[in-house]
């Protein structure tokens, strides 16, 4: 294995509360040394001048979409895993609403196996809560967090149940699993295709209102209020779920909330024209509603940035807006949306920013355990050098993805992942390295 010396950057470590100029030295698979001191480079150590970079843990998202199997047109673990390289991403925890739904250890593996062949990002499972994600059966939980399942959801579909989503928050407390709830009451939003609003009529859509998200929120929280186990909200869009999180966590209970870039930086206006690359589930919304989730990024009651990437073949996202596939790509591109959203926007800096996109994601999946998420010495080496400063022009045609579906396509934005190692291999590389 390759030695490498990171020298001159900012380390950012908020695991560790580490925030200085120093070197970082890998050493194989491990971190062998950092310093804010000068460390002498071993002999064959390759040198990787960072100096105006931040040297960070590899970045986490805990919410993407794989789609294999099933839907590989769409993404594969491969093409989503090698994205996520491009983005920064050294671990992804992939969604289980593939075909079929990932409700079996079995499936568990076959991720796990596809991954170690694609050899790029790690790739982590989040399994189905319900077989089939059908709502009506519990999946077999134990036996899937035992073959690796890292938490469970039934994305894509809400557990409708009250009685089922308690059987499930049991279940997930039992195990020491986070349960990751796609908030959406679906006879609020039957026949919504974007958000309801002066928008939506303008065009003659089918509005999809606010409260269908909030509704889920406080019906799951006042569920888990005596049950205790690791509640998380996926991709929130609605202010008013802020309120909720908020009053939750206040509250004593372990209730964590996600927010995307798409909802922070971009509204229901996107939609004229009736714009398929801007139908998301839960929708786009309004300016006040991107405000609030920015303003609970900064106030620390949103803790946790997902991309949510969900890849679309361009026929399908081609089709009539009624008809078109829910959803956008987002893995090599988040990065700077969200420097743009929370950093840009003075609501945060860059250590925590940092902490959204690494120790945060890792605690909530239970990785900071094998330690992801942190710069640990004698921990894995999985690194991501950033580059803060470097303008560059998103072009969904250059992603590596297999899929284009991108509102920002286009957008001038700065910072970028210019070096990202995994497990000490170096497998981004975007300025020249040299050997000491």
């Amino acid at each position: 294995m390759a030695t490498y010396l990171l020298r001159g950057g900012r380390i950012i470590d908020p695991a560790s509360g580490l925030d200085a100029t120093g070197d970082l030295l890998i050493d194989g698979t491990a971190i062998r040394e950092r310093s804010t001191s000068r460390i002498s480079p071993p002999a064959g150590a390759t040198v990787i001048d960072c100096e105006g970079c931040i040297v960070a843990p590899g970045l986490i998202d805990p919410h993407v979409h794989l789609r294999e199997p099933g839907q590989e047109h769409k993404e594969t673990i491969l093409s989503g895993a090698s994205a996520a390289i491009e983005g920064g991403f050294t671990t992804v925890c992939c969604m289980p609403n593939t075909t079929p739904a990932l409700d079996l250890p079995s499936l568990v593996d076959f991720v796990r196996l596809k991954a170690q062949e694609a050899g790029k990002a790690r790739v982590f499972t989040v399994g189905a809560a319900t077989v089939g994600r059908k709502g009506e059966e519990l999946a077999p939980m134990g036996a899937m967090a035992k073959a690796g399942a890292v938490a469970f959801s039934d994305d894509g579909d809400c557990i409708e149940s009250a009685a089922m989503m308690h059987k499930v928050l049991l279940t997930c407390a039992a195990l020491g699993k986070a349960f990751m709830q796609h908030c959406q009451e679906a006879s609020l939003t039957a026949g919504g295709v974007m958000n309801a609003g002066t928008v939506a009529a303008r065009l003659g859509l089918g509005g999809w209102p606010a409260v269908a998200e909030e509704v889920i929120v406080e019906r799951d929280v006042r569920l888990n209020a005596r049950v205790g186990a690791m509640y998380h909200a996926q991709h929130l869009s609605s202010g008013g779920s802020v309120e909720i999180i908020k009053r939750a966590r206040d509250a004593g209970q372990c209730v964590t909330g996600e927010v995307s870039p798409h909802h922070l930086l971009l509204t229901d206006d996107l939609c004229e024209g009736y714009n398929t690359q801007a139908k998301l589930n839960p929708p786009l919304r309004t300016a006040s509603d991107a405000q609030a989730l920015r303003q609970a990024v900064a106030d620390g009651i949103i803790t946790v940035l997902g991309t949510d990437h969900a890849p679309h073949a361009v026929a399908e996202k081609a089709r009539d807006f009624t008809a078109a596939p829910f959803g956008i790509i987002g893995l090599e591109c988040a990065l700077p949306l969200y420097a743009k959203a929370l950093i840009d926007s003075g609501a945060i800096d860059w250590p925590r920013l940092i902490a959204l996109m690494t120790i945060e994601p890792a605690r909530l999946c239970g990785l900071d355990g094998c330690g992801l998420g942190t710069l640990t010495v004698h921990g894995p080496a999985d690194v991501t050098v950033i580059d803060p400063a470097l303008a560059w022009t998103i072009d969904a045609e250059s992603f590596v993805s297999l899929s284009r579906n991108c509102p920002f396509d286009g957008w001038p934005v700065t910072g970028r992942a210019s070096h990202v190692f995994v497990r000490g291999e170096l497998l981004l590389a975007r300025t020249p390295v040299r050997q000491q």
